[in-house]
């Protein structure tokens, strides 16, 4: 089986992240194409050896870019399609259908209660996403809470398939001498308590609130790892509130990688593992990928919602803990694992489950289905 995956952009993300850790498991021939921004994720899935095109797709509206990946689709010879994010769902069914390939897969990685992928649903949205989807064989939902709400889209639960995100535990395994070095490059005192946070720095993380947690910390550090638009806000906020000089924002590094980062700057693990706790304060998540690779680094997870969590027994994971979605409780819940001096924690039960090869495996199954489907049901020409 030889299969195309199909994602609106390449740039760091959890999703785009997610696709080349599942690529390096999957064991069947993939190629990628993107639609738009061929970026540090693309680089990465060509240095492992896989091809990704990039369509230079203008906009939501180019509608010129369905004849190309059909033509893509058709010429590659590929057996499935598999699509991820909105607009690559949209477009990507409609072209496999064109290109006369059935067996298509769809992965919602970020599907709000009132957000997609970090924009306002709408009706239009929905509708089309609606009419798409049933050219499709099946749509992946990453954790329950996401296929909850593509039910209560209008997305028939038959079609919906619960296939978790996942991580490579071994990588975030916690290494003394990568903190020492991690924090002497920062300029972290060895002996600061330092909170960490990972993500897009984009509203709908709410680092802003974390920044407020922390200032209100005296001597506490924040370590928050990721780029976005909110930078310079944070940057500014920061100094009003007289933290400027607690606050380290390294930037962005690709979790799929051992040494994502910088050339001589230090990868996420090494950065997790310079963290005394991890906070997540985003009030809406679709899985909660950075709270498992915290929790991988034994660190206790201080977090606000994160499915990937919340849906399982506390027994799972239990140096996570829910907090108030408020500046006073991520405060109070970190001033708690400051005063009680917490160690570095056993790796929980969560991590194992999450772990992305079990992910592939299923995934895999998922394709022999849909694959199987296809074959078995007529064309509308042969009815």
């Amino acid at each position: 089986m030889r299969a195309l995956h199909v994602i609106t952009g390449l740039g760091v993300g959890g999703a785009e992240q997610q696709l080349r850790l599942l690529l390096r498991h999957l064991p069947i021939g993939c190629d990628v194409v993107t639609l738009t921004n061929p970026g540090a994720v693309a680089a990465g899935i060509r240095d492992d050896g896989r091809r990704v095109a990039h369509l230079g797709m203008a906009g939501n509206r180019d509608v010129t870019a369905l004849p190309r990946l059909a033509r893509l689709v058709r010429t590659g010879g590929y057996d499935l399609v598999h699509t991820h994010l909105y607009r690559a769902c949209v477009y990507g069914r409609l072209a496999a259908r064109l290109a006369g390939v059935r067996a298509v897969v769809a992965t919602e990685h970020s599907l709000g209660a009132a957000r997609i992928e970090g924009r306002p649903l709408t009706a239009s949205a929905r509708a089309l996403y609606l009419a798409t989807e049933r050219l499709g064989g099946a749509t992946v939902a990453v954790s329950a809470t996401v296929a909850r709400r593509l039910r209560e889209w209008g997305v028939p639960p038959p079609r919906i398939e619960l296939v978790p995100n996942g991580i490579e535990p071994a990588r975030f395994r916690f290494d003394p001498a990568a903190r020492r070095e991690a924090r002497a490059r920062l300029g972290l005192p060895g002996d600061a308590f330092v909170v960490g946070g990972v993500g897009r720095l984009v509203p709908g993380k709410r680092f802003d609130v974390l920044l407020r947690a922390v200032a209100a910390l005296p001597g506490a550090r924040l370590l928050l790892v990721g780029e976005g638009p909110e930078r310079p806000a944070l940057r500014q906020l920061a100094v009003r509130l007289g933290a400027a000089d607690r606050i380290c924002l390294p930037g962005e590094r690709d979790g799929a990688v051992a040494d994502g980062g910088p050339p001589g700057e230090p990868s996420l693990p090494a950065l997790l593992a310079a963290m005394d706790v991890f906070a997540s304060p985003s009030d809406e998540e679709a899985f909660g990928l950075a709270v498992l690779e915290a929790l991988a680094a034994g660190l206790p997870v201080r977090h606000v919602t994160c499915p990937a969590v919340d849906e399982l027994p506390s027994a799972a994971a239990p140096g996570a803990r829910r907090v108030g979605p408020h500046a006073a409780d991520l405060a109070r819940a970190v001033r708690e694992v400051r005063d009680a001096r917490l160690p570095r924690q056993p790796v929980p039960a969560a991590v194992a489950r999450y772990d992305i090869a079990r992910s592939a495996d299923r995934l895999m199954s998922l394709y022999a289905a849909v694959h199987g489907r296809a074959a078995t049901t007529p064309s509308h020409r042969e009815r």
